[in-house]
């Protein structure tokens, strides 16, 4: 980049997730994507006055949660259904960051997804909003694509 040059940062609003290589719905928002580290603390015998080591420990990875308008497209109720009677299968997901033209810039790839929650909307007969579902959705960690 050449110096003096404006890089803008992508806007939040240009999203799209699928899962099995295809958009399965547009979603109003994505929470949780997020990669943690613990530390771990070591310490040997030998170490004199030197204090505690500082070592990566497990790596965990928050649920993803999407939202969308709610209609009669059902298909995330199934998919958590199946869950619940044991018979549902993981699939991979991926949450992709589009530019202002729509061009895709940045992936999040999440393997083996299952969905833990699913929330039903909330309703209010004084309110001028949409009624949003939510899903929940576990899974196995975040590789970049």
């Amino acid at each position: 980049m050449a110096t003096g040059q404006r890089v803008d940062p992508y806007g939040q609003y240009n999203f799209k997730v699928e899962w099995d290589g295809i958009i399965q719905a547009g979603f109003k928002t994505c929470a949780g994507l997020e990669s943690t580290q613990d530390a771990g603390d070591y310490r040997e015998g030998t170490d004199k006055g030197l204090g505690m080591r500082r070592l990566p420990g497990l790596i965990t990875s928050a649920n993803i949660t999407l939202g969308r308008g709610i209609t009669d497209n059902l298909e995330l109720w199934n998919w958590r259904n199946e869950i619940i009677q044991g018979r549902g299968t993981r699939k991979n997901v991926s949450i992709v960051l589009m530019d202002d033209e729509g061009m895709e810039r940045l992936r999040w790839n999440l393997q083996n997804c299952w969905p833990t929650k699913w929330t039903g909307p909330t309703f209010d007969a004084t309110a001028n909003e949409v009624a949003i579902e939510s899903v929940e959705i576990a899974h196995e960690g975040i590789r970049p694509g």
